[in-house]
């Protein structure tokens, strides 16, 4: 109704909750208010809302309304993702060429500095959902300590950190996420998640 122009969102929802609307004849329900939490996820909780799946994000974190993580981040990861019931978050944030910035900090199994430079500059990964390979976008890598970086992401490829440190014959030990656009992970505890601020939700999208 809002995208056709007939009325604002506001006015939508005073139209359904009014029991106006129909859809091929049925009245529809106006939708649950938007829910966006921050996840501190542990390793070994695994990114699905499948419920049949052990150790699925949705049951882990047990909110009361249907909600769905957004972005990637493999079962062995942890740190910041985000769940929400906006669908428009989540299909603008899992889009392949979203440039939306994400901050890693990740450690590795050797000491060097050596790619660090080649590394920025973009990587020849393989893509499984091209069934080819990719060269991933410029990034920023900054030297921690002796084998720990921080890495800052402009794009969202298929477990494309770990990829990239394999393709220098490294393996990633630990990989935590930080921060995602103008959202950090801040003091949020280790397995914990909390509601956003309406100034962070702004930040987000």
């Amino acid at each position: 109704m809002s995208s056709s122009g007939f009325c604002s969102k506001r006015k939508a929802d005073v139209f359904i909750k009014e029991r106006k609307v129909t859809v091929n004849g049925q009245r529809i329900k106006a939708k649950v208010n938007d829910v966006y939490l921050m996840f501190n996820k542990p390793p070994g909780v695994t990114y699905t809302a499948a419920s049949h799946i052990e150790g699925n994000i949705i049951d882990f974190v047990n909110y009361p309304v249907q909600i769905l993580p957004v972005d990637w981040l493999d079962k062995q990861s942890e740190g910041l993702i985000l769940l929400t019931n906006d669908g428009s978050l989540v299909d603008e944030l899992l889009r392949e060429e979203s440039k939306r910035e994400k901050d890693y900090v990740v450690t590795v199994d050797k000491k060097t500095i050596a790619f660090i430079e080649e590394m920025a500059c973009g990587v020849e990964i393989n893509n499984p959902r091209k069934k080819g390979n990719t060269i991933t976008k410029p990034c920023r890598v900054v030297l921690l300590t002796d084998n720990c970086f921080n890495i800052t992401l402009s794009q969202g490829l298929n477990r494309q950190i770990r990829r990239m440190y394999r393709r220098f014959q490294y393996t990633v030990t630990r990989l935590q996420r930080v921060r995602i656009k103008e959202l950090p992970l801040g003091t949020l505890a280790f397995g914990q998640w909390r509601k956003l601020s309406g100034e962070e939700i702004v930040g987000v999208k």
